[in-house]
């Protein structure tokens, strides 16, 4: 508990504030006198999230989910969104503008189960029974109605004197981070990760028993069983120190399978089959958490009295006002010193307080019909540092003293899913000298405590997008933990238009080129839009020219424009870029190297219309050449696609739509490959490569290989005569899988290949042999999709990625790193937009999903 700051509310709805009680990513939460006069906890959510549409939509489902669920374990709440007859408003309920979005329940004296662990080491084993029961009703309760919990993790579970409680229900009351975005979008990262979100599967009942089946053993031992992301996906819990009757329901709570983990009914019932209250009526808690609870009931009952502020033994109230520390801080640093600095100690409050990865919107609850979010990151143990000097982190204030709670007043009461004790707060960078309040948050890591580290991120859309986001500058780079998901240095959300393309280009690792309607520049630096041109408005992407200048190609003419400011710098019309009583119209883009850009295009001359492949300068900004090809049945136009850039040659292949009858029955289920000089336009070879589809996704070196998925294998070519070099098949089919696991387009980096098939795993190969050097699975859930396969800048990571996530692997030796997660709206599959890597963006990774963009710190 600390004192009302100036900026605090003395008033809040009908309760009348006393003092801070605990901070979250959330809302603040405050010891107040109810009209009757009894104490409650009112959470109040913090200004810049409850003025978000998304942010108060969420906040009233997740107040209504509680207060259905509200009884045993879980505490009635009241709301300010609830209607005159103090029933939970209704989806359109609202409070008026610049009024407080705030939820209150009744005081109970209580102590987290993280400062629990840290004030006093694990539990007996009678008194995990007794949590691990309470939890398994709960949970059954809320798995009754086919939802998911979420929000299960140490600092939402609350040890009072007659037993558990649970106070968070959903995204919001379990955020260990709340951000808002300028566009009215809303980033919520949670505290958990199943191995069936690990691997990107959505989390159902079964993930809540395994959360479950880790706060079972971190309660037991004081440490988390599985210490990073691939060990909750492959590896086996470390489980000797939980005691021997538990260990087996331990385990199977935590196997890798959903369908081998018990229910919560039957968790229930083998931890206490008599029930948890039972068992808790006789005392259930510790000696020295007991006195701690009732200690922090004395003091909140002097601050009821209205006596002066209650300091601990030897503290002034100016040390309690200047470092925010109470009674138990005083253990809690002895408990500190003896734990030590050896690996279980805390040495990084950012990592124990926050973890990382991300988590989207509709994380569904009881009548919550949105989709269940996916994970991106790990449980980890945690380290914890210290504030900076002068500045008092907000961290949940550790208990000290129950007394059964008083009723509240006759409006349904307070505590809504922004529980009364939720996640504390990120820590701001280190110091060298810890204080008091980090001293007691780091207890948790310093005692091996569990830190569920955060993994789901989802975007709550808030209505229209602004037309002119404002992001904030970037953070500073942070260390990031070993299979976390790198923290986006930025986000843009770019407002919907029209139009439903929107190419993107890097233009020199410091703008970010985006066409469409209209073009935009966008700050690779800070992710903020330097400029607007709607005279630049394109189909196709912007092409990078020079150190000041992008190429764009408008409907009625090409233009350079300067990449930092939009500027226009020069201007050729279409009607004039064609010989005397010529009309150009340009149908499609074949490929690029350094600044020739080959196109197909159509030419009008009277009656007359031919087709052209064409070649253009872009720095020179003149034809080089143009040569004469097929024409395509109406209403299509050839259109060829980039196959390889040799140094004497370009091999193209023509898009099979466009494909004429003629020569359609030339290739006859085959791909052709046209090969012209580069010089002239002149062509030199037609090459038919029989067994090899038209559609197949065929990419060539200038060594003149080529590679292309045949059936269920990935065969090496060479490309002047279509001659077999090496086959590379695909790794065997799993139990249960049918069909032709067939391989995606491939990346080349000499003298290293890398591709994906639908097994969603991606091999590097040597492109002279075909000897297969490394082959790793992204984890994520096979389908028909296949995953497509980037580079960052550097070369150093490959990147694999759907519409499900963006998976990173180590080039050298195929290491899997992280994978990278954000789902709003969307769900994953064939016609979901896909996580999209862009070329260049420095040491940022800039990644696109349909109009959303970040730039991940990778290199």
């Amino acid at each position: 508990m600390e004192p009302l700051q100036q900026d605090d509310p003395r008033q809040i709805g009908p309760f009348t504030t006393l003092a801070r009680h605990r901070d979250s990513a959330v809302c603040v939460r405050y010891l107040a006198h109810g009209p009757d006069g009894t104490t409650a906890v009112v959470s109040v959510a913090r200004p810049e999230l409850a003025a978000l549409t998304a942010f108060r939509r969420r906040f009233r489902s997740e107040t209504r989910r509680t207060q259905r669920l509200a009884g045993g374990w879980v505490a009635p709440i009241a709301s300010s969104t609830d209607g005159a007859d103090g029933t939970a408003g209704t989806e359109g309920t609202d409070v008026a503008d610049g009024e407080p979005l705030w939820t209150a329940s009744p005081y109970v004296p209580a102590l987290t189960l993280r400062e629990a662990i840290a004030l006093a080491g694990p539990l007996p084993e009678r008194a995990v029974r007794i949590l691990g029961a309470a939890l398994a009703e709960t949970l059954s309760r809320v798995h009754a109605t086919g939802a998911v919990l979420h929000g299960l993790a140490p600092d939402t579970v609350l040890l009072a004197a007659d037993g558990p409680r649970l106070t968070a229900l959903g995204a919001l009351g379990a955020a260990a981070v709340a951000e808002a975005h300028p566009d009215g979008q809303l980033t919520v990262k949670l505290g958990y990760l199943t191995p069936e979100q690990a691997t990107g599967a959505k989390p159902g009942p079964a993930s809540d028993i395994f959360v479950l089946g880790l706060l079972l053993a971190y309660a037991s031992t004081g440490t988390t069983p599985l210490a990073d992301a691939d060990r909750i996906a492959h590896g086996e819990p470390e489980l000797g120190g939980v005691p021997a009757e538990l260990r087996p329901l331990v385990a199977r709570c935590l196997s890798k399978s959903p369908e081998d983990r018990p229910s919560a009914g039957t968790v229930a019932a083998d931890l206490a089959l008599e029930g948890a209250a039972a068992l808790a009526r006789e005392g259930w808690l510790p000696p020295g958490l007991g006195a701690a609870v009732e200690e922090q009931a004395a003091r909140v009952m002097a601050l009821g009295r209205g006596d002066a502020w209650n300091p601990g033994p030897g503290q002034s109230e100016a040390d309690l006002r200047s470092a925010g520390a109470g009674p138990v801080d005083a253990v809690a640093a002895q408990h500190a010193g003896a734990a030590g600095a050896g690996p279980g100690s805390v040495r990084d409050a950012d990592t124990l307080l926050v973890g990382s990865g991300r988590n989207t919107p509709g994380n569904g609850g009881p009548g919550d019909g949105a989709r269940v979010d996916r994970v991106t990151a790990a449980l980890a143990v945690p380290a914890a540092r210290s504030a900076p000097t002068g500045t008092a982190p907000a961290v949940a204030r550790p208990p000290v003293a129950p007394s059964t709670a008083a009723p509240l007043p006759t409006a349904p009461l307070p505590a809504a899913h922004l529980p009364a004790v939720l996640p504390p707060t990120a820590l701001p960078p280190a110091s060298p000298a810890p204080d008091r309040r980090a001293l007691l948050t780091g207890i948790a890591g310093a005692a091996a405590g569990l830190v569920v580290g955060g993994g789901l991120v989802y975007a709550i859309a808030a209505g229209d997008a602004d037309k002119g986001p404002a992001q904030a500058a970037p953070a500073p780079r942070r260390t990031r933990v070993a299979g976390l998901p790198p923290e986006p240095v930025w986000r843009y959300e770019h407002p919907a238009t029209a139009a439903a393309p929107l190419p993107a280009t890097v233009w020199q690792d410091r703008v970010l080129v985006l066409t469409g309607e209209e073009s935009t520049g966008v700050d690779l630096r800070t992710g903020r839009r330097l400029w607007q041109r709607k005279e630049a408005a394109s189909v196709s992407r912007a092409v990078p020219v020079d150190d000041a200048l992008c190429f764009v190609d408008t409907p009625d003419a090409f233009l350079w424009i300067a990449a930092q400011d939009g500027q226009v710098k020069h201007r050729i019309a279409k009607a004039t870029s064609a010989g005397p009583g010529e009309v150009l119209t340009l149908t499609g883009r074949t490929g690029l190297d350094g600044t020739t850009l080959w196109m197909t295009g159509q030419v009008r001359k009277g009656a007359a219309l031919q087709c052209y492949l064409l070649a253009y300068d872009l720095a020179a900004r003149k034809w080089l050449w143009r040569t004469r090809i097929p024409g395509a049945p109406a209403p299509h136009a050839p259109q060829y696609q980039l196959i390889a850039v040799r140094p004497a040659e370009i091999v193209v292949r023509q898009y099979s739509s466009t494909l004429t009858p003629a020569q359609r029955k030339a290739a006859n289920g085959a791909s052709v490959l046209l090969a012209f000089d580069r010089k002239t336009g002149q062509q030199l070879t037609s090459l038919r490569l029989a067994g090899i589809h038209p559609a197949a996704a065929l990419v060539g070196d200038a060594s003149g290989r080529l590679y292309a998925p045949v059936a269920d294998r990935l065969n090496a070519h060479t490309i002047s005569g279509g001659a077999l070099l090496w086959r590379l098949a695909p790794a065997d089919t799993a139990p249960g899988e049918s069909g032709v696991f067939v391989f995606g387009g491939a990346i080349l980096r000499s003298p290293m290949l890398y591709v994906a098939n639908r097994h969603q795993q991606v091999s590097a190969v040597d492109t002279a042999t075909g000897r297969l050097l490394w082959r790793r699975s992204t984890d994520a859930p096979v389908s028909d999709e296949v995953p497509g396969t980037g580079f960052s800048t550097s070369g150093r990571t490959v990147l694999a990625y759907d519409s499900g996530q963006l998976t990173a692997f180590a080039a050298r030796d195929g290491k899997r790193l992280w994978k990278f997660q954000e789902t709003g709206a969307q769900d994953s599959g064939t016609d979901a937009p896909r996580y999209e890597p862009l070329a260049g963006g420095g040491r940022n990774l800039v990644v696109r999903r349909d109009r959303t963009f970040y730039a991940l710190p990778v290199d």
